[in-house]
């Protein structure tokens, strides 16, 4: 069976490759990915010289090229992972969300169209339902509210699923995760940030009071939630996929510093970022009649990734250079 991953170099994407190789035994995986700051060859390490596996580096904005591969590679799956994913990158600078997200959907939709790709697997995020407050969890037909530029383009994106397979019957499924942790997140996510400047002994910042709600999902289980649309899931349904893990910010950091037996006061409350939601849930119902359970609890999933960036210094090494991971800036 071949996938087609757009995105593939990236944390969600690289950790699907490695599921899909190790799990299907025909499996062969194409990986097209720009290589942007968080898409990097080091995430595919391992795979040179495996001939299941082929890279190739392009552009999802580039429809041409996009066909050309699409062409020449019949993939009996796409999984598209290529996208823009940091808030606080899409509140500084909107325009690459925009074009990723949103054109960037537009194009890959526009090839597998054309060329009659078998399945189209979409992957959207919890944060299109936007901030739920107090509110019960969001189903998948709740009401789009999206909060940042981010948000309102994975929403787009959505939308331009749902308006191909109403109009042209392209056989595309959704798939909305909450909050993804584990090994190759780049550091600027919450996660690896904290456990990085927590074992070089360097403040933490924190938004606002730090009681933010997000539902954690090990990318291990999402990788198998994927696995599981694929295989039992309809076109033109989407499914959530939550992890029945709701924790606050100021939990998750409390939780690395006591794994890595550091102090909390190395914690530092700084001032909210625009628009900051306060509690993202969601309903997975569609996604648990299909037979799928999260497998990885919280406390193991979270000791076994702070273990991962402890054993490969190797990888985020390179990354403590760049300007915002220097700074003050939660990035969470």
């Amino acid at each position: 069976m071949r996938f087609l991953v757009a995105g593939g170099a990236g944390f969600m994407g690289s950790n699907l490759v490695r599921y899909l190789i190790s799990a299907h035994e025909d499996a062969e995986v194409l990986v097209y990915d720009k290589l942007t700051y968080a898409g990097r060859l080091e995430n595919l390490r391992g795979f040179e010289g495996d001939p299941r596996f082929r890279f190739e580096r392009g552009d999802i904005c580039d429809g041409e090229q996009l066909c050309r591969v699409i062409s020449s590679y019949r993939p009996d799956v796409i999984v598209n992972l290529a996208a823009e994913t940091h808030v606080d990158r899409s509140i500084r600078d909107p325009e690459p969300f925009i074009r990723t997200n949103v054109v960037g959907t537009f194009a890959l939709l526009e090839a597998a169209r054309k060329l009659d790709v078998p399945l189209l697997i979409h992957v959207s995020t919890d944060e299109v339902y936007g901030d739920i407050g107090d509110g019960p969890p969001s189903a998948e037909d709740s009401s789009f509210k999206p909060s940042s530029p981010y948000s309102a383009s994975k929403a787009a994106g959505d939308l331009l699923c749902q308006a191909y397979w109403r109009t042209y019957r392209l056989p595309v499924r959704i798939v909305r995760p909450s909050n993804n942790y584990g090994p190759y997140q780049y550091p600027e996510k919450l996660i690896p940030r904290v456990i990085l400047r927590a074992v070089h002994n360097l403040p933490i910042p924190i938004y606002g009071s730090g009681r933010q709600v997000r539902d954690w999902l090990h990318v291990e289980d999402f990788c198998r939630a994927l696995d599981v649309v694929m295989k039992r899931g309809s076109n033109g349904e989407a499914y959530n996929v939550p992890g029945f893990n709701e924790r606050t910010n100021l939990e998750v950091v409390e939780a690395i510093l006591d794994i890595l037996d550091k102090p909390r006061s190395l914690i530092r409350f700084v001032a909210d970022r625009p628009g900051h939601d306060t509690r993202y849930a969601m309903k997975g119902d569609k996604i648990l009649a299909l037979g799928w359970r999260p497998q990885v609890p919280w406390l193991e999933g979270l000791r076994r990734t702070v273990q991962w960036y402890l054993e490969n210094e190797w990888w985020w090494r390179p990354l403590l250079s760049d300007s915002f991971f220097s700074s003050d800036i939660p990035w969470g």
